[in-house]
């Protein structure tokens, strides 16, 4: 929606009158009281929060998510298939709908690596448009780690130098590598649009990619090794293997994993009977227990997976690969602890469109 939709910006001091005063109160409660909503289309998922902002943050009032399998096949076939495009128009078409009946003034679409790649992307977008009325937004990795680390900075461990959040996506994997120091002389808080991120990268291989590139065989030690090399390969090809390792080697670094992956994990170590958001998002775990987990899951058969109460079906196929990728990370980047965070890109994305709102507006809430 464009931003001229919006009011001007108002700006009020201890002179203003009651009048105006009560003009600005009146302008602070219309903020507060629009719906906003963040569509994140990925290799995939579809997935839809819809959310209004609060004092501290933002409550959802509904959300949506659909396994979509966007990128399959695309790894050999440089395209969408059909089948992936109908699903994803589908998924798409629902959550327009409920944008639609919230009365969402404000959102952004977008779309990630899937999308990124695929030659057919023109032609995928259009129908998208026809279907649904959604423009989707193609973003960079660079956004795409920015945002991600948006939505779960109030995450970050202060104490340490430096955080390392790992998002792994169905495509690829984002790593970014936050100034925590910055955060600490903000109090903790951050209160501009753009993170303190000191260095990213985007990895090329997600748990979709990865597991098309090293299909599963019956060596199941040999097959998790080759899931492995391929990912610390990866990593020396984009010369990150080398970025603030020695802070963590010291203990000043920590882990923050904002993915289906490491959500799933945490559901495993909890011995959750069934995924739960509230006990999952915020939690810790240690590196040694997440290696571990990872270890048994990749000695685990399918079927076996699928089994397990926090995984299911859908899951069950990709998780190996997201074990790899996390296994390798905690090599690499040594640190005690994770910190699991069921949130990411869609939240990065409602914190900056509340944030553009209450800047238009001239208003201001717990948020910035």
């Amino acid at each position: 929606m464009p931003d001229d939709a919006f009011p001007g910006a108002g700006f009020s001091d201890s002179n203003e009158s009651g009048p105006v005063r009560r003009r600005h109160s009146k302008r602070r409660r219309r903020s507060r009281n629009k719906t906003y909503a963040a569509l994140d289309l990925g290799t995939n998922n579809c997935r839809l929060l819809i959310a209004r902002p609060k004092e501290e943050g933002f409550k959802v009032i509904d959300s949506y998510s659909k396994v979509v399998r966007l990128g399959a096949g695309l790894q050999s076939t440089g395209k969408l298939s059909e089948q992936s495009m109908n699903l994803a128009v589908e998924a798409i078409g629902i959550c327009a709908k409920k944008m639609k009946s919230k009365n969402v003034k404000r959102w952004r679409c977008v779309a990630t690596q899937a999308c990124r790649a695929a030659d057919n992307c023109d032609e995928f977008l259009d129908r998208v448009k026809e279907d649904t009325g959604v423009s989707l937004e193609i973003i960079s990795p660079r956004v795409e780690a920015r945002l991600s680390v948006m939505g779960c900075v109030n995450l970050i461990d202060i104490s340490k130098d430096v955080a390392l959040v790992v998002d792994i996506g169905g495509g690829s994997t984002e790593l970014s590598w936050v100034d925590v120091r910055t955060l600490r002389e903000n109090g903790g808080l951050l209160r501009a649009y753009r993170p303190p991120i000191s260095a990213w990268t985007s990895l090329p291989v997600g748990v979709v990619t990865l597991s098309e590139k090293v299909p599963e065989h019956s060596d199941r030690v040999a097959w998790y090794e080759e899931l492995k090399q391929l990912v610390r390969d990866t990593i020396v090809e984009k010369q990150a293997h080398t970025r603030f390792t020695n802070l963590f080697k010291t203990g000043q670094g920590h882990i923050i994993g904002t993915s289906g992956t490491i959500t799933s994990l945490a559901g495993i170590y909890q011995r959750l009977p069934y995924y739960q958001r509230d006990k999952v998002d915020g939690s810790e775990m240690s590196t040694q227990d997440a290696i571990a987990i990872c270890r048994k899951m990749a000695s685990m058969s399918y079927a076996e997976r699928a089994q397990e109460a926090c995984i299911g079906e859908d899951r069950a196929k990709l998780l190996v690969a997201g074990c790899a990728i996390t296994d390798v990370l905690c090599e690499m980047w040594p640190c005690d602890k994770i910190r699991v965070a069921d949130r990411g890109l869609r939240e990065g994305i409602l914190m900056g469109l509340m944030q553009r709102s209450q800047k238009l507006t001239g208003t201001t809430t717990g948020s910035e």
